[in-house]
C-alpha cells in the first residue's frame, strides 16, 4: 500500500471523528485554510528577520498587541514541541453525567471503529459509571453499540482520557465490551440492552486497571506516541453549537500537505496555538476535596455509621407519652425455638430487656451471651430494631397499636444479618482514591490534524486575485468561530472590517479601498490581527465551557494581589456587547431588541434596572444584536453584598402580522421576554467577576416564578442564545471577606410601650415574611431586640434588615450571634431563597443539626430544594445531608430519587447531577447496586403501565399479564430488590395472578409483590404512570406533620398515613392500605341514589364489626379521623372531593387519597365550581357519629375534636408556611406564587384569637359544609359516571350482611314466618320484624330481625340480579299518616308475611338464591332480639342520670376589663309536649340587671335536644372587681313561630370562681325554671 493511501486512510480516520462532533470535512477545509495562513505568514517572518527555528525549539516570542484581557496571552513563554501520543482502543468514556463519550481512534491503515454521532445525551446516562466504574473515573461500552440521532446535543465525557498499557491484556475491557450496563436514571424503552449483574463485573479488576493506567501515564507533554502519527488531544465541549453552513472552496492535493499537531505548532508571532491543561475547575476540585475529607471522617468499620442494614425509625420525644404506660404484646419467632414466644411488656421497656426475656426461654445457660450479638427484625419488612430503643418510641409499634394489628418480631444474630449495602474497605478506598475523577466537569478528546500547505499563502503573495482569497479567509474564519460556539467576538469584528467586502459577509463596515491590501505590510497585520482575535475567542471559549485545553501554557506568576470589596468605592459598570446565535426567526418576529439589567440579593433589587438602547439583528458572521452599550449601577462596589446577582432580560417588540394599520400600531408597543440569564458577581472564592464572559440564556417561561432562577447560564441547549458581557479587569483581585461579629449590640430599653406592643404583635402575627410591608419591616428592625422571645420571629426580623453590604454585616451577624437558639422546625424559615448568605445559612444549618434522622426524612423534600437556593456547589447544606444519608440507609434512599427526581429541572439538572454524584461516591458499591436494581424495576412497571393504559378496556388485564412476564426475567437476574416507596420492603418476585388496574384516567397499577421475609404477608403497592404524584407527595407530608402535631400535644386524630413516593416525572408508587372501601363503593350497595341516603356507612361499620364493642370502637375511630380529615383538607384547600377519593376502613378509619387538586384550585364543570363545601362533611357520615339521623352529643364532641384539632395546627402556621414556601420552585403547577401559599395563611387565619378561629370553624366550616347540597349531588354524578366501569362479575350484595351464605352452607329453608315486631332506637327509630326461619334437617328454629327497610333492599336486589324471573310482589313503602306508627307495623307485618311465603315458594333460582339465603342468615344482633349496640361511652357522651333537664357547656374568661361567655354546647334537653324535638337558643343576663339591659342571645338551633353554639357573647367595661359580685343568669328557651317561647331549664353561674387571664370551662346543669322565669 502506497504512502499516499496510507496517508489519506488516516485523514479520513480523522473526518470520520471530526464530523462525529458536528464538524462537516466542509468547515474543516475552511479552518485548514486560516491554518496555512498563519503558517505561511510565521515562516516569511523568520526569513525577513534573517533567523530560523529548530523544528523541535520555540524561538523567543514577538510582542503582540491584542485586546484581550488575559495577560496569559499577552505574554506567552516558550515551549517544547514533543509529539503527543495518541490514545488507542476504541472504547468510550463516561463523565459526570453519565453519558458516553468518544476517545481518540486507533491508528494504522484500519478504519477506524464507528462511533455515534451523537453520544446519550445526560439523561439518558447510565448510573452504574456514577457507582462503582465511575468511582474509579471511567466506564466503557461495546464495540457495536448503535448509533443514535443527529439532532441530540453532546452530552460532557471525562477530562482525562484512559489509555490502556501496551501489551497488557485488561480483562475489564473484555469484560465490558460484551455487555452494557442498564441506565438507572433512564432506561431506553425501545431498546433492550442486557442487564449487567453485580456478578459480571470484576470491581477489583476495574480499581487496578485503572490504578495501573493512571500511574503510567506520563505528564502532557512527555508521551511518546504509539504510531506514526502526532498530534494532541483537543477539547470540545458538550454545549457545542451546530456548525454554521460554509461555502465549498478549492482544496490542494494530499501532496502538498503534512500533518501539524495544534498542541506543538508555533506559529510566527511567536503564539502556541494549543496547551492541554490538567487543572480543573476551581469549584469542583473544591467540591471534589470537600466529599474527600467528608468520607474519609465516616470510616468503613464504624458499625453505628455503617451497619449495612436499615434501621426501624423511632418518634420523637414529644411522642412518646402515647405508648408509654400502654401494655404491648409481642410474638418473637427464632430459629432458636420451636414455638413461638408471646409477651405483654409495658411500652417504657427496652429492646434488649425484650431480647434477654426471651433468651431467658430459649437459653439454659446466660453467662456467655451477649445481648448486644441479638436484634430483632420486624416481620414481613427488612427492618431492625435498635436495641437501646423503648418499644414506645418505635413507630411501627405506634402504628400496629394504632390498627390493633399484631406485633411479631424475629429474633436473629447480628452475624447471620446480610451486610450488603455497607461500604466496604474497597469501596471507602476507591472512592477516596478516585473522587476528584467522578465529580470532573467532562470534556470531549480527540485528536484533530489539520494538514497546511508548504507554499507560501496566497494572501500574502497575491498571485490570483484578491477577491477570491478573502472569501476562502473569511470563510475560514467562519468555520472556526462556528465551531467556538458561533461566537463573532468585537476584535474578529475589527479584524475582518479591514478586509474588502465578499460574498458571505457584505456589510457597511467593510474596506473601501481594496488597494491598500496590495502593500505586503497591510496583508501582514490583517493577518496577524486576525490571528490574535482568533486566539483570544480561543481563550474565551476554553475558560466558558471548561475546555481543559488554552492558547498558552498557564504562568506560574506569583499571586495577584487583593483587595477588600468593602474598601472599594468605585461603582458596578460592564460593557454589554451583543447577544450572538440570535435564531433566523426571531428577526423575521421581532423588532426592538434591548437588555434590561437589575441587581438582587435574595430576590430583592438592590436598585432601579438599568436598560440598553433598542437594537434590530445584525448579519455579520452570524446573525447577532450588537449593542456595544456601558451599563453603570448607581451602586458602589463595597454596597453590594456577597451574595449579589446580575439578572439580564432580553426583551423585543414582536412584530404585528401583514393587516390593517390600526392594529399595527397596537401590536407594535407589545414587548415580550425572550430569553433570561443570571449570574453571581462574586464566584465562590467570593471574588469579583471580572473579563470577558460568555452566558447563556434561558429561555422565558410564562408562570415559573417561585423565586429561584439558577445562577448558571444555559449551555445545555445546543442553540441558546449567548450574551457577551464584558467586565472590567484589574491588576488586583477584589474579594469579599466575611466580616467578624461587631462586639457590642445595641439593647433596648425593656419596657415597651402599649401601642407599639400590639403593633409589634399584629407585625409577628403575620408568621411569614412574604407579606411584610415597608412600614412592618422598618418596625420589626426597629423593635428587634424585643422580639426574640416569639419564636419563629428570626425570619420576619432577618427579612427587614435594612442592607446586606459589607458594612452592615457585623451587626446582623452579632444579632444572629445573640438570638437564642432556634429549634431545627424555626430554622427551616432560614433556608428559603430570600436568605442567600452563607454565613446565616451556616448557621441555620447548625441548628439543623439536632434534628434526628427519622424527624429529617419529614422535611427531607424541602431541604432538596432549598439545594437550588445556595449559591455555590458546596454548601453547608450539603454536608449536612451528605452526612446523614453516610450514617443512615434510609436517608441516602430518600435522597436518592428526591435527587434524581430534580434532574428532570433543567435549569438546576447540573447541580443536581453533581450531588447526585456525590451521594453515589459516598454510599459505597452496595447501595448503588441497589439502586441500580431498583432503576430497573421502575423502567419495567413504567412500560407495563403505558401499555395498560393505552389498550382496550377489554384486554388490559391480559396485557398487564403480558407484560408483567418481563418482571420475571428481571427477578430472575436479580434475587431480590427493595421498593423505591419504602427500603424496608424488600420483594423476590410478583405475584402475576394478584395484580390488576383501577378503571380511572390514569389506569393505576394494583401490584402485588412476594416479600423475601416468608414470616410476612404479600405486599401490595399501587404503581402510577401519567400522573404527578409529587402532590401527592406534599399533601400527604403535610398531613403527616400535623398528624405528629397532635399526636404531641396529646391528641390522637387516628389519622391514617399512607407512603406515595415519586419515582421520576410522571410516575411513582403509592401504599395500598389493607381492609379498606372508597364511599362510592359503600354508598352504591344502596343503589344508585346512595349517596343521598343517611344509613350507608352506619350499615357498613355494622356488617364489619357485629358485636357492640367492636361497633362502639368503630365509631369511635370514625369521629376521630373525620374530625382530623376535614381540618386537614379545609387548611390545604384539597379539592376533587368525591366519594371516590374518600376510603374508609372495617376500623372506622376514613381517609383521603388522590390529591390531585389542592391549595384551593377546585375542579370545574364549565363555570361552575364542583367543590362548593368547605370540607367533606355530609350527613351519612353525621349519621355515623349521632347514631342516627338526629343530633346527640356525640356530635359535640366532634365539633370539639375539630376545633381543638384545628387550633393546635394554627400555633405552627410559620412552619407550614416554611415548608410550602420552600417548595415554590419544585415546579408543582398548584404551588407557583405567593398567591398558592396566600390560601393557607387565610385558612389558618394566624391573626384570630382561639375563640373566634372556634366560631369560625363552627358556624362557617361544619354547619355549611353538614347543610351542602352539592357535595352529596358531586356524589350521586360521580356514581353515575363510574357505571360504565362496573363490571359483570361483580353482584351485588347486602349492605348488612358481612359474607355471603349458601343452600349449602346453611341447609335449604323449608318455611319463613314473621310472628311479631318490635321497637328499635338504633340505628334509627322504628320497627324490626322477627322472622322465624326453619329448615330441613334442623330441630332448633332461628330466630332473625329485618326492618322494612332491609325487606325492600333485599326486594330491589333481587330485581338485579334476576330481571327475568318472576318475583313476588313487594308491599308499598308509601303511606299516609305516621309511618313508625304501631299500627302501620302491624299491617306492614301481614303484607311481609304473605311475600316471604311466595319468595320461598317461588321457582329455585329465586328461592335458593345466595342473595336470600344471605338475608336470613342469623346476624349477631340476632342472638338478641329487639337489642341493637349501645352507643360508646369512652368519652362521657351521654348524659348522666339524674340530669333530666341536660347540660350546658361554657367557656368563660376575662381579660382587658371585658367577660367572654362562649356558649359551646347543651345536652339533654327534653322533647316539647308533643313529643317533638325543640329549637333550642341561650339567653344570657349579667345579673345584678335592674334595668335588663345585660340581654345577650345565641341563634336558634334547629329541631335537636342537643344544640352546639360555639358563639361568643361580650360584655365590656367589666371592672375587675366586681367580678365576686356578678352572677350569670343563663336561660334555655325553645324558640316558637306562632306561640309564646318555652323555657326549657336555667342556672346561675356566680363568678367567685373564674381566674382573670384563665379560661374557665365546665358543664353547668340545667335545672327547671322558676316562676318569674318561666313567665
Amino acid at each position: 500500500m502506497s504512502a499516499a493511501q496510507t496517508q489519506k486512510e488516516n485523514s479520513e480516520g480523522g473526518w470520520g471523528c471530526l464530523e462525529s462532533l458536528g464538524l462537516s470535512q466542509k468547515e474543516l477545509v475552511l479552518a485548514e485554510a486560516l491554518q496555512m495562513e498563519y503558517d505561511a505568514l510565521s515562516r516569511l517572518k523568520q526569513d525577513k528577520n534573517g533567523t530560523g527555528a529548530s523544528p523541535t525549539t520555540s524561538r523567543a516570542p514577538s510582542q503582540t498587541c491584542s485586546k484581550t484581557p488575559n495577560p496569559s496571552i499577552e505574554c506567552p513563554r516558550p515551549t517544547l514541541r514533543q509529539p503527543i501520543p495518541a490514545t488507542t482502543g476504541a472504547s468510550l468514556l463516561r463523565g459526570l453525567s453519565g453519558s458516553d463519550s468518544s476517545l481518540n481512534q486507533p491508528e494504522g491503515t484500519q478504519s477506524p471503529h464507528s462511533i455515534p454521532a451523537r453520544v446519550v445525551p445526560p439523561h439518558e446516562s447510565y448510573i452504574r459509571d456514577l457507582g462503582d466504574s465511575l468511582v474509579s473515573g471511567s466506564g466503557f461500552l461495546p464495540k457495536g453499540f448503535p448509533s443514535l440521532p443527529d439532532d441530540i446535543p453532546p452530552a460532557i465525557p471525562p477530562r482525562n482520557p484512559i489509555a490502556p498499557s501496551l501489551g497488557s491484556d485488561n480483562t475489564f475491557l473484555t469484560t465490558w465490551a460484551s455487555t452494557v450496563p442498564r441506565d438507572v436514571n433512564l432506561f431506553t424503552p425501545d431498546v433492550d440492552q442486557p442487564k449487567v449483574t453485580s456478578g459480571e463485573l470484576n470491581y477489583d479488576n476495574v480499581n487496578e486497571s485503572l490504578a495501573r493506567l493512571n500511574g503510567s501515564q506520563q505528564g502532557p507533554r512527555g508521551r511518546r506516541a504509539s504510531g506514526n502519527q502526532i498530534g494532541k488531544p483537543v477539547a470540545r465541549s458538550k454545549t457545542l453549537p451546530p456548525p454554521g453552513a460554509a461555502q465549498d472552496i478549492p482544496t490542494c492535493s494530499q501532496e502538498q500537505q503534512e500533518p501539524v499537531s495544534l498542541g506543538s505548532r508555533m506559529n510566527g508571532f511567536g503564539y502556541e496555538l494549543f496547551q492541554v491543561s490538567e487543572e480543573r475547575d476551581e469549584e469542583v476540585a473544591g467540591f471534589c476535596h470537600m466529599l474527600d475529607v467528608l468520607r474519609s471522617a465516616y470510616p468503613h468499620g464504624d458499625r453505628s455509621k455503617n451497619a449495612g442494614f436499615v434501621w426501624s425509625p423511632s418518634v420523637g420525644h414529644e411522642e412518646l407519652h402515647q405508648g408509654l404506660g400502654v401494655s404491648v404484646k409481642v410474638t418473637v419467632i427464632s430459629e432458636h425455638f420451636r414455638e413461638p414466644l408471646t409477651f405483654t411488656c409495658d411500652g417504657s421497656s427496652t429492646v434488649d430487656l425484650l431480647i434477654y426475656q426471651t433468651l431467658c426461654y430459649a437459653q439454659d445457660d446466660l453467662d456467655h451471651l451477649d445481648v448486644e450479638d441479638y436484634l430483632l427484625k420486624v416481620c414481613g419488612h427488612d427492618e431492625f430494631l435498635n436495641n437501646s430503643q423503648t418499644l414506645a418510641g418505635l413507630e411501627f409499634v405506634q402504628q400496629f397499636l394504632k390498627f390493633d394489628w399484631d406485633i411479631r418480631l424475629f429474633l436473629t444474630k447480628r452475624s447471620t444479618i446480610s451486610t450488603e449495602l455497607a461500604r466496604t474497605v474497597r469501596t471507602h478506598t476507591h472512592t477516596h482514591t478516585h473522587m476528584s475523577k467522578v465529580l470532573e466537569p467532562a470534556i470531549f478528546r480527540l485528536q484533530i490534524r489539520l494538514p497546511i500547505h508548504l507554499s507560501p499563502p496566497p494572501l500574502l503573495s497575491l498571485k490570483v486575485e484578491l477577491p477570491l482569497h478573502v472569501e476562502r479567509l473569511v470563510q475560514s474564519v467562519k468555520a472556526l468561530c462556528s465551531s467556538l460556539a458561533a461566537v463573532e467576538t468585537p476584535d474578529v469584528t475589527s479584524a475582518l472590517s479591514q478586509l474588502p467586502a465578499c460574498p458571505c459577509r457584505l456589510q457597511p463596515k467593510v474596506l473601501k479601498d481594496a488597494s491598500v491590501l496590495a502593500f505586503r505590510e497591510n496583508r501582514e497585520k490583517v493577518v496577524e490581527k486576525l490571528t490574535a482575535a482568533i486566539l483570544d475567542l480561543v481563550e474565551l471559549y476554553c475558560s466558558t465551557f471548561n475546555a481543559n485545553f488554552h492558547t498558552t501554557p498557564q504562568s506560574h506568576c506569583c499571586t495577584a494581589p487583593v483587595q477588600e470589596a468593602g474598601l472599594v468605592t468605585n461603582v458596578l459598570s460592564f460593557n454589554m456587547y451583543a447577544a450572538h446565535r440570535i435564531p433566523i426567526t426571531w428577526a423575521a418576529s421581532y423588532e426592538g431588541f434591548f437588555l434590561s439589567c437589575c441587581l438582587t440579593h435574595g430576590g430583592a433589587e438592590l436598585c432601579a434596572p438599568q436598560h440598553t438602547s433598542k437594537q434590530s439583528v445584525n448579519k455579520y458572521l452570524f446573525h447577532l444584536v450588537v449593542w456595544d452599550q456601558r451599563v453603570c449601577f448607581p451602586v458602589q462596589i463595597n454596597q453590594l453584598p456577597r451574595e449579589s446577582q446580575l439578572t439580564v432580560i432580553l426583551y423585543a417588540s414582536s412584530l404585528p402580522p401583514p393587516g390593517g394599520a390600526e392594529d399595527k400600531g397596537k401590536q407594535r408597543r407589545s414587548i415580550e421576554p425572550l430569553g433570561w440569564v443570571t449570574m453571581p458577581l462574586f464566584n465562590f472564592r467570593h471574588v469579583l467577576t471580572c473579563g470577558r464572559k460568555l452566558l447563556g440564556l434561558w429561555p422565558s417561561t410564562p408562570g415559573r416564578s417561585g423565586n429561584a432562577r439558577t445562577s448558571s447560564p444555559n449551555f445545555s441547549q445546543p442553540d441558546s442564545v449567548i450574551l457577551q458581557v464584558d467586565f472590567p479587569t484589574s491588576s488586583f483581585e477584589v474579594r469579599f471577606s466575611t466580616p467578624p461579629p461587631a462586639d457590642f449590640c445595641p439593647q433596648y430599653d425593656s419596657r415597651l410601650d402599649t401601642i407599639s406592643q400590639i403593633q409589634l404583635q399584629d407585625v409577628l402575627h403575620k408568621k411569614a415574611f412574604f407579606w411584610l410591608t415597608a412600614e412592618d419591616k422598618r418596625l420589626l428592625w426597629e423593635k428587634k431586640a424585643f422580639c426574640q422571645a416569639e419564636s419563629g420571629a428570626l425570619p420576619l426580623v432577618l427579612a427587614s434588615a435594612p442592607c446586606w453590604e459589607w458594612a452592615c454585616l457585623p451587626e446582623i451577624y452579632a444579632l444572629l450571634k445573640q438570638w437564642a437558639c432556634l429549634g431545627h422546625l424555626d430554622a427551616l424559615g432560614l433556608l428559603h431563597a430570600s436568605f442567600p448568605d452563607q454565613e446565616l445559612r451556616r448557621t441555620a444549618v447548625q441548628w439543623l443539626e439536632s434534628i434526628s434522622d427519622p424527624e429529617l426524612l419529614d422535611f427531607l423534600p424541602q431541604l432538596v430544594q432549598a439545594l437550588k437556593y445556595e449559591c455555590y456547589l458546596d454548601s453547608a447544606l450539603v454536608r449536612f445531608l451528605l452526612r446523614r444519608a453516610i450514617g443512615d440507609i434510609r436517608i441516602a434512599h430518600y435522597l436518592f430519587w428526591l435527587l434524581k427526581d430534580n434532574l428532570q429541572d433543567s435549569q438546576f439538572s447540573a447541580r443536581y447531577q453533581h450531588l447526585l454524584a456525590a451521594l453515589l461516591c459516598c454510599v459505597g458499591r452496595g447501595l448503588r447496586d441497589e439502586f441500580d436494581r431498583q432503576c430497573w424495576l421502575v423502567s419495567i412497571l413504567t412500560k407495563v403501565a403505558q401499555r395498560v393504559r393505552d389498550a382496550t378496556p377489554s384486554s388490559r388485564q391480559s396485557v398487564l399479564r403480558d407484560g408483567l412476564d418481563e418482571m420475571k426475567q428481571f427477578f430472575s437476574v436479580n434475587s431480590s430488590c427493595r421498593l423505591p416507596l419504602n427500603p424496608a420492603l424488600l420483594v423476590t418476585g410478583i405475584n402475576i395472578q394478584s395484580c390488576s388496574f383501577f378503571n380511572s384516567n390514569a389506569v393505576p397499577l394494583k401490584l402485588s409483590f412476594r416479600n423475601l421475609d416468608l414470616l410476612g404477608d404479600n405486599i401490595n403497592v399501587i404503581f402510577k404512570s401519567g400522573d404527578d404524584l409529587r402532590q401527592d407527595m406534599l399533601t400527604l407530608q403535610m398531613i403527616r406533620i400535623m398528624n405528629k402535631i397532635w399526636i404531641q400535644e396529646g391528641l390522637d386524630m387516628r389519622m391514617v398515613i399512607f407512603k406515595c413516593f415519586s419515582t421520576g416525572r410522571g410516575r411513582g408508587m403509592v401504599e395500598m392500605i389493607p381492609h379498606a372501601d372508597t364511599l362510592r363503593k359503600i354508598q352504591v350497595e344502596h343503589g344508585v341514589t346512595g349517596s343521598f341516603k343517611d344509613r350507608p356507612l352506619a350499615d357498613w361499620l355494622q356488617k364489619h364489626n357485629p358485636t357492640d364493642e367492636q361497633y362502639d370502637k368503630a365509631v369511635e375511630n370514625f369521629i376521630y379521623s373525620c374530625a382530623g380529615c376535614c381540618v386537614a383538607t379545609y387548611i390545604l384547600g384539597i379539592c376533587d372531593r368525591h366519594n371516590d377519593n374518600i376510603m374508609l376502613k372495617t376500623s372506622g378509619h376514613m381517609f383521603h387519597i388522590d390529591f390531585g387538586k389542592f391549595l384551593g384550585h377546585a375542579q370545574m364543570f364549565g363555570n361552575i365550581k364542583r367543590d362548593r363545601a368547605p370540607f367533606v362533611f355530609t350527613s351519612d357520615m353525621a349519621y355515623v357519629i349521632n347514631g342516627g339521623d338526629k343530633p346527640s352529643s356525640r356530635f359535640h364532641d366532634f365539633v370539639d375534636l375539630c376545633c381543638e384539632a384545628y387550633n393546635l395546627i394554627r400555633k405552627h402556621t410559620h412552619l407550614f408556611l416554611n415548608l410550602l414556601g420552600l417548595m415554590l420552585s419544585c415546579g408543582i403547577p398548584e404551588l407557583s406564587d405567593l398567591d398558592d401559599l396566600k390560601y393557607v395563611y387565610d385558612a389558618l387565619r394566624p391573626h384570630e384569637s382561639e375563640a373566634d378561629a372556634t366560631m369560625y370553624f363552627t358556624s362557617r366550616l361544619i354547619e355549611s359544609s353538614l347543610g351542602s347540597v352539592a357535595t352529596k349531588l358531586n356524589f350521586f354524578i360521580h356514581n353515575l359516571a363510574q357505571m360504565k366501569f362496573a363490571s359483570s362479575e361483580d353482584r351485588p350484595t347486602l349492605s348488612f350482611a358481612p359474607r355471603v351464605h349458601t343452600p349449602k352452607s346453611d341447609g335449604l329453608i323449608r318455611s319463613l314466618y314473621i310472628c311479631r315486631h318490635i321497637r328499635t332506637t338504633n340505628p334509627s327509630k322504628g320497627y324490626a320484624f322477627v322472622v322465624k326461619v326453619e329448615r330441613e334437617g334442623q330441630q332448633e328454629v332461628q330466630l332473625v330481625q329485618r326492618t322494612f327497610e332491609e325487606f325492600h333492599e333485599l326486594h330491589s336486589k333481587l330485581r338485579l340480579i334476576l330481571p327475568s324471573s318472576k318475583l313476588p310482589s313487594f308491599p308499598s313503602r308509601f303511606v299516609i299518616g305516621r309511618s313508625r306508627g304501631e299500627a302501620m307495623a302491624d299491617r306492614r307485618k301481614d303484607e311481609l308475611n304473605g311475600y316471604v311465603w311466595h319468595l320461598i315458594h317461588a321457582a329455585p333460582e329465586v328461592a335458593q338464591c345466595d342473595l336470600v339465603y344471605t338475608f336470613f342468615h342469623p346476624l349477631p344482633r340476632d342472638e338478641r332480639p329487639g337489642l341493637f349496640p349501645a352507643v360508646s361511652s369512652s368519652i362521657s357522651w351521654s348524659p348522666a342520670s339524674g340530669r333530666e333537664l341536660g347540660e350546658v357547656k361554657l367557656s368563660i374568661s376575662y381579660k382587658n376589663d371585658k367577660l367572654f361567655i362562649m356558649v359551646m354546647h347543651i345536652r339533654g334537653l327534653q322533647p316539647l309536649q308533643d313529643g317533638t324535638d325543640p329549637d333550642p337558643y341561650v339567653k344570657l343576663y349579667l345579673l345584678p340587671d335592674p334595668q335588663k339591659t345585660s340581654k345577650r342571645k345565641t341563634k336558634a338551633a334547629r329541631r335537636t335536644c342537643n344544640p352546639t353554639y360555639n358563639e361568643m357573647l361580650v360584655y365590656e367595661r367589666i371592672p375587675r372587681g366586681d367580678l365576686d359580685q356578678r352572677v350569670i343568669h343563663l336561660r334555655v328557651l325553645g324558640d316558637g313561630a306562632f306561640w309564646e317561647n318555652t323555657v326549657l331549664g336555667e342556672t346561675f353561674i356566680p363568678l367567685k370562681r373564674l381566674v382573670p387571664g384563665q379560661h374557665w370551662v365546665d358543664w353547668h346543669q340545667l335545672g327547671p325554671p322558676s316562676s318569674e322565669s318561666a313567665h
